[in-house]
C-alpha cells in the first residue's frame, strides 16, 4: 500500500453491477487537495459516492489511514470523513444553524443533544464560512451560495479527516467560488485536512490543487500534478475541444481565432497587446501579431488567436527574416495598431517598423 493516506487500488465504479469506469489507482498523501475533472456524464461523482459509501464497489479496494475503507463503521467513519453533494437538501423545518450542527451527531449521545462544546464549534464553523448571519434563517428559503456556504459549515463542524465535495462552487459567484476555495485550501495546508472534490472550473482547479484526476471514458486518462497536466494537448483530448483552444499559460478557455488574412497589424510587448487581441477577436477581424519575443506573455495569446505571428527568440535582436517578414504583412493590412512597445537594445527595428506603418498612413 505504501505510505499514502487515502489510497484507490484498481478501483471499478458503476451502476447496477456493470462498471463505468475501472482501474482507479489514485494516491492521495495526508493534507492534499486532488481534484477530479472531466466532462459531464464522465463519472466524476460516480467515483465520489463510491469512495463515500454511497454506492457498492464493482472492484479493488480503497484504503483510509491504512484501513480498508469499507471495513471502518459508519458511526466511527462519520466522525474522519464529511461529505457534500450535489443533491439539494430539502430539509423541513430547519433553520441554517440547525442543518450545521447535523454536523456534531457523529459526537452525541441516542438523543442527539448538542453540549455547549457542541454549539461552540457549530458557531465556529458559521463563522469560519461567513455564514453566521443565517443561523436563525429557513434553510430551504436562502441562495443556492449560502446554501452551500451552509453545507460547507456542517463539514467543517464535523471536525474530519478529509472532506469529499462534489461541485461545490456550483451556484456561487466569482466572490463566493473564491472564498470557498480559500477556505479548503486553508483547512488542507494549516490544519492537514485531506480534500478531494470534483470542479468544473478548470481554471481554479489549477490554481487551487496538489493533484489533479481526469476522468475520461472508462478509465482515468491521467493523474498528476497541475504543471503536468494543465496542457494544450491534454485538456483540449479530455474534453474534445474543436471549436476553441485551452491556453496553460492563462489558464483559460479561448474561443476560435478570427478566420482570413489579416486585416490588422498589431505592434506590441509585455501585455499591451492583449485587450487589443480581444477586442478584435469579438469584431471577428483577422489580426497578425509582431514582432514578439517567444518569452513574451503578448506571444503566449497571439499564437492562439492572430492569423499569423512573427516571432523571434528571447534576447535576440531582429532578424532581417523576421522584419521583412512584418512589412509585407503591414501592406497588406488596412491599419496597424501601435499598442505599445518598449524598446530596448534587441528590438530598437520596432522602431522602425513602427516609422514605416507611419510613412505608409496605417498606424493607429
Amino acid at each position: 500500500m505504501g505510505d499514502y493516506y487515502f489510497q484507490m487500488d484498481r478501483l471499478s465504479v458503476g451502476y447496477n453491477g456493470k462498471p463505468l469506469i475501472h482501474d482507479i489507482c489514485i494516491d492521495i498523501e495526508k493534507g492534499e487537495i486532488v481534484t477530479l475533472i472531466g466532462p459531464n456524464g464522465s463519472g466524476k461523482s460516480t467515483i465520489l459516492k463510491s469512495i463515500t459509501r454511497q454506492l457498492k464497489i464493482l472492484g479493488g479496494n480503497v484504503y483510509f489511514d491504512d484501513k480498508d475503507l469499507f471495513g471502518i463503521p459508519l458511526k466511527k467513519l462519520s466522525t474522519k470523513m464529511a461529505v457534500v453533494l450535489t443533491e439539494r437538501m430539502k430539509p423541513e423545518l430547519m433553520t441554517c444553524h440547525d442543518v450545521v450542527a447535523t454536523g456534531r451527531y457523529p459526537y452525541t449521545g441516542k438523543l442527539g443533544i448538542l453540549t455547549t462544546n457542541d454549539e461552540k464549534k457549530v458557531e465556529e464553523a458559521m463563522a469560519a464560512v461567513h455564514a453566521g448571519e443565517l443561523g436563525s434563517r429557513d434553510f430551504n428559503a436562502v441562495s443556492d451560495g449560502q446554501r452551500q456556504r451552509v453545507l460547507l459549515a456542517r463539514a467543517i463542524c464535523q471536525e474530519p479527516d478529509i472532506i469529499i465535495l462534489d461541485e461545490p462552487t456550483s451556484f456561487l459567484d466569482v466572490k463566493h467560488k473564491l472564498e470557498l476555495l480559500s477556505i479548503l485550501r486553508k483547512m488542507a495546508k494549516e490544519k492537514g485536512i485531506t480534500v478531494i472534490m470534483s470542479l468544473h472550473e478548470i481554471d481554479l482547479a489549477q490554481k487551487i490543487s496538489d493533484k489533479i484526476v481526469c476522468v475520461k471514458g472508462d478509465t482515468i486518462s491521467h493523474y498528476g500534478i497541475p504543471e503536468e497536466i494543465f496542457r494544450e494537448d491534454i485538456i483540449k483530448d479530455l474534453y474534445e475541444i474543436d471549436n476553441g483552444f485551452f491556453d496553460p499559460c492563462f489558464g483559460s478557455i479561448e474561443l476560435p481565432r478570427p478566420e482570413g488574412e489579416p486585416q490588422v497589424f498589431v505592434l506590441s510587448a509585455c501585455g499591451t497587446g492583449i485587450p487589443v487581441y480581444r477586442q478584435l477577436q469579438k469584431k471577428n477581424i483577422p489580426f497578425a501579431a509582431g514582432i514578439l519575443y517567444t518569452n513574451d506573455i503578448d506571444y503566449q495569446l497571439a499564437r492562439l488567436l492572430a492569423a499569423e505571428v512573427i516571432a523571434e527568440e528571447p534576447f535576440s535582436e531582429i532578424s532581417d527574416t523576421a522584419y521583412e517578414k512584418a512589412i509585407e504583412i503591414i501592406k497588406k493590412c488596412r491599419t496597424v495598431v501601435n499598442a505599445g512597445v518598449s524598446i530596448g537594445s534587441c528590438n530598437q527595428r520596432m522602431q522602425e517598423l513602427i516609422k514605416e506603418a507611419e510613412k505608409l498612413g496605417k498606424i493607429k
